[in-house]
């Protein structure tokens, strides 16, 4: 598992890199209601074992959370249980709202 940076993925949605990556949201409904990165797939962390069919395990799979715990206890996870290309968001949604949007909603 690796760390990855709301820097690092920025550019990589900038450049069209992070297209074909899973972006993994494991916050709580509410948490997701106040901000959200475009694109990301809500799965909260309690339910995810219920529904780990959905993800594919050879998809680079970028985990978040609001600042990076639960999302790095995901991603290990998700490397125990098969998947192969799995990065934590470095300071989750909180690290995106103050480093790369500012306007983004933060609490």
């Amino acid at each position: 598992m690796r760390e990855l940076s709301v820097r690092d993925l920025k550019a990589a949605q900038d450049d069209g890199t992070a297209a074909h990556w899973d972006l993994l949201d494991v916050r709580e409904p509410w948490e997701h209601a106040l901000c959200a990165l475009p694109g990301a797939r809500l799965m909260p962390m309690q339910g995810l074992p219920g529904r780990l069919q959905e993800l594919d395990p050879t998809r680079p799979t970028v985990v978040l959370c609001h600042h990076g715990m639960r999302s790095y206890q995901v991603a290990v996870w998700l490397e125990r249980n098969g998947f192969t290309d799995v990065a934590n968001l470095s300071g989750g949604i909180d690290a995106w709202a103050r480093e790369i949007d500012p306007g983004m909603a933060q609490y």
